[in-house]
This record gives structure tokens, sequence and C-alpha cells, in this order.
């Protein structure tokens, strides 16, 4: 037996599939298509409930037919409806018999309502979705051209197909197949396949009559048509009109025009309707709506921007500008890529290098013979929170600054850093509160030797403007204060802490430094851990020569000095020597009850360099696992001039 195929596309439109059948699989036949006067109903109003007519009931009484009401405010197909008009006026009734024999078009009835009844629509639903009697209320999906969902995470949501009103039931759970997934739009952009964009908008009324109006521009289409808000069963119908939608999903849904209505509000609203299963399941799609008048009013939360992932070679903001290996660093402009633009969590909008990437983006004004020029744009900072520059055209200028180790943001005082960018119409300029935020840095070997210092775009675009400066070596040995600071003096261990650096996320201080370098510090003294020493111990002291070689007096486990010698040298401001650091000869472990030397720290001569700046010497050496039985971790030791 197999089912015919004839007319079932359209039988499914209005909700009922016929099924005929033939002994011969080769030949189909339809049964009579019957006149209209043989089918049989009644239209009438109850004047007993509604005085004006308000109260309509519609009745097929023909079997083996059925029959398809389009009232006006809405269609239906069961054997009896109900019907009540909220305002009076005409209404024809437009009627379909869908029979055997195919489909036939009854005459349809006119009935007169004499008299308005609002108790229909006197429900707080209607007024959050129409805004009342005699007004209209208009919506928005909540998803902007920019991209912003101003209300929900995101402009749609997905839910199980037995999932319904927000608030009824078991949290909205009315069957078995009951989940829900609300994800952001940030990450999710394949929710809406064509992206983000100004959807339209969506117009409810209850102005003599429950009329819809969609402006879908993400569609290309204008409807009217009218509504019904089913406030029972918390479903939404459109008839002549679809609910407004984004272009992507327009060939995913089985039916635009009957929505499950899962919350409605002042200003929100969320209508779900069937995914078909063709489009990767049958779910509910549930799309998230706001009202005009939150749209318009709405204020972005006042969140503070993110502070991008910096690399800052282990110490501070202000280490950064200035005082890592040096007591002050001079930067200046990029003749190469001298200004950008970055998100906000510092990616390169353009990842412009050379000055012919700007001309061959189209930005005018700044080409290779503004190179010589741009380089000449300088800015110093010093450690004692004094800042100048001179910029290409000769002009100096001086004052202070203070850095923020939470947002890198660098403040000025009597000072406002300017500098012009070639010929171009770009200049190098602070923000209202003279400020610059570190964006993005970059290191060769291990220091940072360039910083894209940030402007934020004050107009409300999420991005910086940046500008990218250069670590200014000069004309000199770039590590000649640096040489200069280890050759004249002897070091010994700070055993007295004199040392003592206040930061944000704790104090510095010696002769050992356990720490981040961005959220804790621990300090211990003498006799506290093995890895600062004893109370009272003389470990010996380190000399580093003019002539590159070094001498290391070490008080060793055995009771005595040993000396040991080397050989020193820095480049970019990192020290490596070839005799061992000096160190508390404590600072090694015990497993299973031998001493296994220096298995602490397994190479006294792999070191880092921390900081150097006269009077201080920050080196650091990797605890070593296998000889620790703990984790692998960068101690610094804090080293000071022999008195």
């Amino acid at each position: 037996m197999k089912k015919i195929k004839i007319f079932i596309a359209l039988m499914l439109m209005l909700g009922i599939a016929y099924l005929a059948s033939s002994c011969d699989p080769e030949t189909y036949s339809l049964g009579k298509l019957p006149d209209k006067s043989e089918i049989k109903f009644e239209i009438s109003q109850d004047f007993a409930v509604d005085p004006g007519g308000n109260t309509v009931n519609m009745t097929n009484l023909t079997d083996g037919v059925t029959l398809t009401w389009d009232y006006g405010t809405g269609r239906s197909n069961k054997k009896q409806e109900t019907v009540q008009y909220a305002f009076k006026g005409d209404y024809t009734i437009k009627i379909t018999a869908v029979t055997a024999g195919g489909l036939v078009e009854l005459d349809p009835v006119t009935i007169t309502v004499t008299d308005d009844n609002l108790n229909y629509v006197n429900d707080p639903l209607w007024t959050y979705l129409s805004g009342g009697v005699g007004n209209s209320k208009t919506w928005y999906l909540d998803l902007n051209a920019e991209g912003v969902s101003k209300y929900f995470a995101g402009p749609m949501y997905f839910y199980g197909t037995d999932m319904g009103w927000l608030e009824g039931g078991d949290g909205g759970c009315y069957g078995g197949d009951c989940w829900n997934w609300n994800p952001d739009w940030n990450g999710n952009e394949w929710l809406f396949p064509n992206g983000a964009e100004d959807f339209g908008t969506m117009t409810f009324s209850l102005d003599g009559g429950p009329f819809v109006t969609t402006n879908n521009l993400s569609t290309g289409t204008n409807e009217e048509g009218t509504y019904f808000l089913d406030k029972d069963n918390h479903t939404l119908t459109f008839t002549d009109a679809t609910m407004l939608h984004d272009f992507g999903n327009q060939d995913c849904v089985e039916s635009w025009s009957d929505a499950k209505l899962f919350s409605l509000t002042e200003d929100t609203m969320q209508l779900g309707v069937f995914r078909k299963d063709g489009c990767g399941g049958r779910v509910l799609l549930v799309f998230n709506f706001i009202s005009k008048n939150y749209n318009d009013n709405w204020v972005p939360e006042d969140v503070p921007d993110p502070t991008p992932d910096i690399d800052l070679n282990g110490g501070t903001v202000g280490d950064l500008l200035s005082t890592t290996t040096t007591t002050t660093k001079t930067w200046h402009l990029s003749p190469d890529s001298p200004f950008d633009w970055t998100d906000l969590n510092g990616t390169l909008l353009n990842g412009w290098q050379t000055a012919a990437d700007y001309e061959a983006a189209g930005w005018p004004g700044y080409t290779s013979a503004d190179q010589a020029t741009v380089i000449n744009n300088k800015i110093t900072f010093s450690n004692d929170g004094t800042v100048t520059t001179i910029d290409s055209n000769g002009t100096e200028m001086s004052g202070t600054y203070t850095t923020d180790q939470s947002t890198n943001i660098i403040s000025f005082e009597g000072i406002t850093p300017y500098f012009p960018i070639g010929s171009s119409w770009a200049t190098v300029g602070t923000t209202s509160e003279n400020q610059w935020k570190i964006v993005k840095t970059a290191t060769t070997g291990s220091v940072v030797t360039d910083i894209w210092f940030g402007k934020r775009d004050e107009s409300g675009k999420s991005e910086y403007m940046v500008f990218h400066f250069v670590l200014d070596n000069g004309d000199t040995d770039p590590d000649a204060e640096v040489k200069s600071i280890l050759t004249s003096n002897t070091w010994v261990l700070d055993s007295n802490r004199t040392y003592d650096v206040a930061t944000s996320y704790g104090a510095l201080q010696g002769p050992t430094i356990y720490s981040d370098f961005a959220t804790w510090a621990w300090n211990p003294m003498p006799g506290d851990q093995y890895a600062a020493g004893d109370v009272g111990v003389d470990y010996g002291d380190m000399t580093f020569n003019a002539d590159g070689t070094m001498v290391v007096n070490q008080w060793a486990d055995t009771g005595s000095m040993v000396q040991l010698t080397g050989n020193w040298s820095v480049t970019e401001g990192e020290l490596t020597i070839t005799a061992e650091m000096l160190h508390p000869w404590s600072a090694t472990h015990e497993v299973n009850g031998s001493l296994v030397g220096d298995n602490y720290v397994a190479d006294w001569t792999a070191i880092r360099t921390f900081k150097i700046e006269p009077g201080a010497l920050l080196l650091q050496a990797n605890r070593d696992p296998a000889g620790s039985g703990e984790d692998a971790f960068w101690i610094t030791w804090v080293f000071v001039p022999k008195s």
C-alpha cells in the first residue's frame, strides 16, 4: 500500500495530512470533490456571554471533512472553536474545507461585533506585549549591528522540545525533553550565519485591534497582519505576518508564525520556534527581544577594560619602563611601525610592520621618507618618577609619572607626551586623563625591547590607538651602566635585609625572595628557610672584575671558605657567569638522609638576571625538581655592596 502524495504539501500547510490508499500501486485516485452546499457548519454569536456579540462559536458539522477557520485575528482547524473579539467591528470568517477530493472554498461569513470587550486583552501579558489598549509597542532582537546584546547573553538560546513558559511547570519543563543552552554572542557568532546587523523592528498594537507590523531588514520583508496572545497556554500566533528573525535561520524553522512564549516582561521577551530536523535536529530556537524603550535608554555597564597580558620579564611596570637593569630607560618611536590599532586585549588590528605596509593599506601621509625623523621622537623614564621627552622638532619637556601595576596605566603630571609622526596626519598623544596604557610588549632575548603605549578610543569603540616605541640603545654600549654597577662593588648576600621594596603584591626584601612578581611575595630571613641561610653566617662575597673575570669566596658546608673563579659578561642586561653564584650552603637538600650537594639548585651558573641597579643585585637560580623533590621555581637571591 502506498501513501498518496498529491496535495500533501498543501494539506500540511493547513495542519492536516490525509492518507489515501489504492490496491493498485501504480494507480492513484481521489475521492469525489463535494459541492460546497454539502458541507455543513455553524457560526453563531453568544449574546448571552457578550451582549455585543464578541464571543463567536464555530462548529464543523460534516464528518470526514476538516474545516480551517480564518477568523481575522488567527486561524484554527478545530472541530469546535470559540473566538472572543475584544474590539467592535465587522469580522469576515473565511472557511476552507479539506476533503478527500481536494480543497473546497466555502462562502465567507461576516459577523458584526457592536461593543468593545476589553476584558479579553486586559491582562498584564497583553499590556507587556503591546503597551495596552489604544497603544502599540516596538521590539528589537537583542543584537545590534555592532554585535552588542544589551540584556541577554546573546540573541538566541536553545531549549528542549518540551520546554515553554519559564515561570510555569518545573522551571519551564512540561515533558521529558527539558534542557537549555544560553550561549554568549561573543565566540558564538555562528548562531546567526549572516552575522550581526540591524534586524529591524516588530510592533504589536492594540489600537482598534490586535495588529502586528514586522519590518524585517534581514530578510527584506515588510509584513502587516494580526496576532493572538494565548495568555493561558503561553503561545503567540501571527496571521499574515511572521516573527522578526535573522535571514541565516530563515529556512530552518517549521513555522515563523507559531511561537511559544518563554518569558515576557515590560522590557524583555523570549519567543521559541521549532527548528527543522534537517537543520541539526528538532529543538526550540528561542529568540530574545528587548523593547524599544529599553533599547533606546540602555547605558553600557561601566566594566573596566581588560588588562592585556604583557611580558614584564618578572618585574613591575615601573621596572619595564625604567629600572630592570638601569635607573633610566629611553624609548624612541619605531620608524617601521609607529602606530596601529588594537582590540582591548592587545591584538593588533592591522599588523603593519613596515612603512610600505601603511602605503599599501592606503593610509596617507606616512612613508619611508618619514623614518629618519620619526626615530628622533624619544621618551625617557627614570626610576625616581621623572620623565622627559624630546620630539623630532627638538622640543623638550619634563614632568613626572606614576604607574598602576594592576592596570598597566601610566599617568603623567606636568607633561603631556606629544610627538609628530613624520608628515602623517597621525600624532602620538595621551587620553583626556593624560594617560597611556601599556597594551603590548615584545622581547629580544630576555629584555623587553618594544612597547605599544595605548590611547583608549573615547568615542565608544572598543579599541586603542597604539604607539610603538623601541628601547633606545644610543651610540654607546647599551650595557655600560650595568657593567659599571657590577664592577664598582664587591657583593654579599643581603642577610641583614637592607634591600626593601614595596609593591602592590607585597614587599620584596633580602636575602631571598619567593614570588610570582604579580600577586604574591614571601621573603624568609636567615634561619627561617634553608634558601635564606643560617643566622650569623658569613657566606662570603662575589667580585666582578673589569677584565671579565670573577671571584667567588664561598663558605662551604665543610666549614671552610672555598674560592671559585670564572668569567662574566653582560648582553642586553642579562648577566652570564661561569663560576657558581654566591649562595648559602644550606641551599642544598637531603634525600633519604644523605646530602646531595647543590642539587637543590642543579647548576649555580645557570642564573637569570632579575634586576641590577646601584646598591642592589637580584639574581635568580632555578630550583631543581629531581634534587629538591619540589616543583621547579626561579628563586631570587638579593646581593648588596660589601661594607
